[in-house]
């Protein structure tokens, strides 16, 4: 029987809130340090967003799929599994045209094809194995990763590293990809082919941990495993930096171990907190962001774009689009010469207005599922 965990929604919900935060500043030249991405090794909060949601997608596999052995409900789950992971690939391939619509250019991958292939995988998993079987598996797959990036050869360079236009991974998405990278790198790709492989291990470990949460074992014992295991992969990350270093565009095996002990370390507080301890009034705000949280990332990624379309003419004959206008005659000039401020500004009130619409479709009970 499916449960639903206040504490689960919540922490989707910050996770979501935040994403859509970094990913709307005001003005992308004056961005506070930790609201940007590491520039390649290293980890700033940002880079734990993307992995913290992939995370919540393990743990919410774990509650929302019947993992029962009947192979006629097997193959009507996998169906719909399939179908949910293509439609996620599908608005993802979506938001790359949209709204030039080049497919001769249009980048392939992205976050929303990341999260469907990723989901497809463990949700698949997790219905044809053990729990001791996908703990193998998850680990199988960082253990393989360092060894591709390690010792395989990179072609047309002749030997393994990790530099961020010459690795294998940027190798692979260069001869399958072509021209459908990410534009700002233009020679790989932050969410390419080879990353889903680590990408799928940081799923599952969320599949374990939302399987822990359903467990016999007591609230305490829950929450006091949870904090065990996410401190253990904190340190574990922190050891294999010292040979796999860090590195959310790798998506490397030491982040992945980094990202998900802080997950499950920020679930467990949450649960305790929320699910344990009743403290429930605070969560309505990050709960409305939860519940439709694929609809807020595809929608806070339309809009913008949208706006991007409709030029307002300068006085000197020049134009600039709506919401970079928006933001220069309604929200810049109240912070004088404090752009930084004034930037994150622009991206709290994208996130207040989210709030309010967002709050209202709870309050009438519209949830749009993918």
């Amino acid at each position: 029987m499916n449960q639903r965990l206040l504490s689960l929604d919540t922490f989707r919900g910050l996770t979501v809130a935040a994403m859509i935060l970094v990913n709307n500043p005001g003005d992308w030249g004056h961005v506070y340090a930790p609201l940007l991405h590491a520039h390649w090794n290293g980890c700033t909060p940002t880079d734990l967003i993307f992995p913290f949601f992939l995370f919540i997608v393990g743990v919410s596999i774990a509650f929302a799929i019947d993992a029962s052995k009947n192979e006629q409900l097997f193959s009507k789950t996998v169906g719909k599994i399939v179908y949910r992971g293509f439609v996620l690939i599908g608005l993802g391939l979506f938001l790359s045209l949209y709204p030039k619509f080049d497919l001769a250019n249009f980048r392939i991958s992205g976050v929303l094809q990341r999260i469907g292939l990723v989901y497809i995988i463990c949700a698949i998993v997790f219905l044809k194995t053990t729990t001791k079987t996908q703990i193998y598996v998850a680990f199988s797959l960082l253990v393989v990763y360092y060894l591709l990036l390690h010792w395989v050869p990179v072609p047309g360079i002749g030997y393994a590293n990790l530099q961020p236009e010459t690795n294998l991974g940027a190798w692979l998405d260069r001869t399958l990809l072509g021209n459908h990278l990410y534009k700002a790198t233009k020679v790989w790709d932050p969410e390419g082919l080879l990353g889903t492989i680590p990408a799928t291990a940081t799923g599952l470990l969320g599949v374990l941990t939302g399987q822990l949460l359903r467990s016999k074992y007591t609230e305490s014992e829950k929450v006091a495993w949870l904090f065990l295991a996410g401190s253990t992969l904190i340190v574990s990350g922190l050891v294999t930096n010292e040979f796999f270093p860090i590195n959310k565009s790798l998506w490397s095996s030491s982040y992945v171990l980094y990202a998900a002990g802080w997950a499950a370390v920020g679930l467990a507080a949450c649960y305790w907190l929320i699910d344990v301890q009743g403290y429930r009034r605070w969560t309505r705000p990050f709960v409305v962001f939860g519940v439709n949280a694929i609809t807020v990332f595809f929608m806070s990624g339309i809009i913008p774009r949208t706006l991007g379309l409709i030029k307002i003419a300068n006085a000197d004959g020049s134009s600039v689009n709506l919401q970079l206008w928006l933001y220069k005659k309604a929200i810049a000039p109240l912070f004088g010469q404090n752009l930084y401020l004034a930037s994150l500004a622009g991206a709290l009130t994208f996130l207040a207005i989210w709030l309010f619409i967002l709050g209202w479709m709870y309050d009438k009970k519209i949830i749009i599922k993918v």
